[in-house]
């Protein structure tokens, strides 16, 4: 019989595929593939390249950190990214069909992002700019032995995972592919990310927030500026915000994911976006509703998503819906949106060739990623680099179900052990995403199948303020965080504690982020459960606003207001306020590199509830930030997992 997954087993067992790129032909693909050695804790990627009519992937570099490939519009080269001796990104080109690779950039804080010219002899990369008043490296007096001060002139200052800003910003370069010389065609107080070359080789569209608020709200825009440099030309007008972008073929128009919303920047899932067609001195114009919520750009790396606009004049798109996605179609002039391929999970990182076939890394409850061909009306998986794995460790089964509460539907994932025996009484747990705008999809969630497979029934609830269920029901949870996003779980809560093979005594939660706010939140208002763990928790709203980095812009678009006018809500909605009224048993997990939720947020509620003397442990992860999460240290993950999983055998498994 197969043994329980570990943390472990999810850390290096598992392999990862990401990134894929066609070429313009559509006979062969390039993608990332990488694992974990469980010897060295080190992580290797290479890029990979198969023929898409079948048959084994060939290793196409080395690694042991390449990243990123694309194929040259004339198919002749693939350029990706390598790690330089600074652990920096380096944009290296090698030829389609093997032979010498040529390193093109040397930027000292390396390269985020780039793309191809249309002829293939350019690239335009985005890339920082040191702040030319702060020493550091590549200064010509900077010591790295001395101590030097920093001064900060702005809110915006440091990104989590990215680290400090100061005022150094992103800005655009042309390059060279022969001769590696760079031009600059960007610059001035803001980061410029995502480009996009137009078509006719003449133009490139990139994404900027350069309105005078960009400091303190949460806002991007559309521009374009000559492939020569010069004046950057906004084309979104006053939208909210833009997030990914693709040309028309002509060359004369944008299709862009957008949103109305002040102050909401739609990024990834976390906002719901619609495509609109944006143009110079045009008003936008809107193509979709809000319902599904299309593929965008994912912080902090702001790297560009693929818009297709076809010449037969409609534009492709990935978009999610309820937590699954599809492979969406509109025409420019307007009209129904049309599915073109759903999948029976989630998709991202998509890839089309010229001649139209589309490739993309998909997800699925029992499988991480695959690269997947459209086939039709549907999607195929061209890789499986997990089977032997899933072999050997069945993964947990998932189920659903809906509740209607309070004029709205809310759904529900249920993760059951391999196992599953209705007929005997199981331990819960409660899972709460982040966000509060995340949500739960059809997609691998390892502490999921860490939980099911030890013998947990893991409850993932999408309570009102989730993403993918349309712009209503996302908004309902601004200025309302702990109210009837909390009741709505609970409500979840009670029909599975009220199923026969529910242990309603043995119930835990956990959360991280948003998840870790509604954690001690919960655990304040009610004494239902027996363990909670909270990772990253927002535990006092009133002190986020000042030392998180996107305390204000995220903080007064989320409470609705400045801590300096609101402070009153400011306290009412901080699970602190109510620590007293805590009887669970809680762990507390923060990393000690978080700028996103700092750690001060997790030091207050701890001494608090020591202070009164409750069951509490707090740990502290060295060089770890919100993100590290997923992308940390292994052996760091590694732990988050195993602490989290005894502590809830301690006081949920029967002795």
């Amino acid at each position: 019989m197969p043994s329980p997954l570990t943390a472990a087993d999810l850390v290096y067992g598992l392999a990862s595929v990401s990134s894929p790129s066609l070429s313009p032909d559509g006979t062969r693909i390039a993608f990332v593939h990488s694992t974990t050695s469980a010897e060295d804790h080190k992580t290797t990627s290479r890029v990979m390249v198969k023929d898409t009519a079948g048959g084994e992937p060939d290793r196409f570099t080395n690694g042991p950190n390449d990243s990123l490939p694309r194929w040259s519009p004339d198919g002749a080269s693939i350029a990706f990214l390598r790690k330089d001796d600074k652990q920096h990104d380096q944009v290296w080109v090698i030829p389609a069909n093997g032979g010498e690779g040529q390193q093109v950039t040397t930027r000292i804080w390396g390269v985020v992002d780039y793309a191809w010219s249309p002829d293939a002899t350019q690239l335009v990369i985005s890339a920082d700019v040191p702040d030319p008043k702060e020493p550091g490296p590549g200064s010509p007096d900077y010591d790295e032995d001395i101590p030097h001060s920093r001064s900060v002139q702005r809110i915006r200052y440091q990104y989590d995972s990215v680290g400090w800003r100061g005022e150094m910003y992103r800005h655009l370069f042309v390059v060279d592919v022969e001769n590696c010389e760079e031009q600059q065609i960007t610059d001035g107080s803001c980061d410029d990310m995502a480009p996009v070359w137009s078509p006719d080789g003449s133009r490139i569209a990139f994404i900027s927030g350069r309105r005078p608020d960009h400091d303190t709200r949460w806002r991007s825009e559309a521009y374009v500026v000559s492939a020569n440099g010069g004046k950057a030309e906004r084309w979104s007008g006053d939208l909210g915000s833009v997030s990914g972008l693709g040309w028309s073929p002509d060359s004369s128009r944008l299709c862009a994911i957008v949103t109305e919303l002040d102050g909401a920047y739609v990024g990834a899932q976390s906002y719901q976006g619609i495509v609109a067609l944006l143009g110079p001195g045009k008003d936008p114009a809107f193509l979709t509703h809000e319902t599904a919520a299309p593929d965008s750009l994912s912080p902090p790396t702001f790297r560009a998503i693929e818009l297709k606009w076809g010449n037969d004049d409609h534009i492709r798109f990935l978009a999610t819906y309820r937590g699954q996605s599809a492979l969406n179609a509109v025409a420019a002039t307007g009209g129904e949106v049309e599915i073109i391929a759903a999948a029976e999970g989630t998709l991202s990182g998509i890839s089309h060739s010229a001649t139209g076939s589309v490739a993309a890394v998909l997800g699925t409850p029992n499988s991480p990623s695959q690269i997947a061909l459209v086939d039709g009306d549907s999607w195929t998986s061209f890789t499986d680099a997990n089977r032997e794995f899933f072999k050997n460790h069945p993964p947990a089964r998932m189920e659903k179900f809906t509740l209607e509460r309070a004029r709205m539907s809310i759904e529900s994932r249920v993760m059951l052990p391999p196992d599953f025996d209705p007929s005997q009484k199981y331990p819960m747990i409660l899972e709460i995403h982040g966000g509060p705008n995340g949500a739960f999809l059809d997609a691998f969630m390892a502490d999921h199948h860490l939980m099911a497979t030890n013998g947990y029934v893991v409850l993932a609830v999408n309570p009102r303020g989730s993403s993918t269920y349309g712009m209503d029901f996302m908004t309902a949870v601004f200025d309302d965080w702990g109210g009837e996003d909390y009741e709505d779980i609970m409500a979840a809560v009670d029909e599975m504690a009220s199923r026969p093979y529910i242990d309603a005594n043995r119930m835990g939660l956990h959360g991280y982020s948003y998840g870790g706010f509604m954690t001690t939140w919960t655990i304040g208002h009610t004494i239902r459960f027996k363990a909670a763990v909270a990772g990253a928790p927002v535990t006092n709203l009133s002190s986020f606003y000042g030392t998180s980095d996107i305390g204000v812009s995220f903080g007064e678009r989320q409470i609705s207001g400045r801590r300096m006018d609101e402070i009153e809500k400011y306290l009412f909605r901080s699970p602190i306020s109510y620590v007293e009224s805590v009887e669970t048993p809680l762990l507390i997990m923060h990393g000690e590199s978080d700028v996103r939720v700092p750690m001060e947020q997790s030091e207050q509620y701890y001494v608090s509830l020591k202070r009164l003397g409750k069951t509490v442990e707090f740990v502290r992860f060295p060089d770890f930030s919100h993100l590290s999460k997923r992308s940390g240290h292994p052996v760091l993950r590694q732990e988050y997992s195993d602490r989290m999983l005894s502590w809830f055998d301690v006081y949920l498994k029967e002795k």
